[in-house]
């Protein structure tokens, strides 16, 4: 991993609480790392809790969520798919499933080779409910970024391939 050497212009760029982690850092390299670990995955966690609610007219808690998004993205899927594909128990998935249609957010029907299984799918108001889900992240983060300065604005877009690699990794 590089080292990244502050010049004192760039300090005089930096909140007064990340300019002290900077100099702690330059003191104690070891810890910079762990700091940043730390400080990422609180601003993550963060930023993806306020898209959420943002974006979450119904009260729909992140499995339901979860299991929407993989309905949009693969239409009919069994629930036991679902459960595997959520990393849930096959009951757990079951109670989502009822709940959602329930909401009349996804329908059912017999597998079309299988009878002995149930599909599931959107229905028009479940994708309605992704796209208003999708449009509300989006425009919320439209304008929390339009708020930034040009230089900060600047410095989250660079940001963004990194962040996508440590995704990828």
């Amino acid at each position: 991993m590089g080292t990244t050497t502050l010049q004192a212009d760039d300090l005089d760029h930096l909140p007064v609480d990340l300019h002290n982690r900077e100099m702690k850092q330059a003191k104690d390299p070891s810890g910079g790392l762990e700091a940043a670990v730390i400080e990422l995955s609180l601003a993550i966690g963060q930023l993806r809790r306020r898209l959420r609610s943002e974006a979450s007219p119904l009260t729909l808690n992140l499995s339901q969520l979860g299991t929407l998004v993989r309905l949009e993205q693969n239409g009919w899927s069994a629930a036991a798919e679902l459960a595997r594909a959520e990393s849930m128990k096959p009951q757990s998935m079951s109670e989502v499933l009822k709940s959602l249609e329930k909401a009349g957010l996804v329908k059912r029907r017999a597998h079309p080779t299988d009878g002995r299984q149930i599909q599931f799918a959107l229905t028009d108001a479940g994708l309605e409910t992704r796209q208003q889900r999708k449009i509300a992240k989006r425009d919320w983060l439209l304008g929390a970024m339009s708020k930034l300065s040009s230089e900060e604005f600047k410095r989250l877009v660079a940001a963004i391939p990194i962040i996508k690699r440590l995704g990828d990794d």
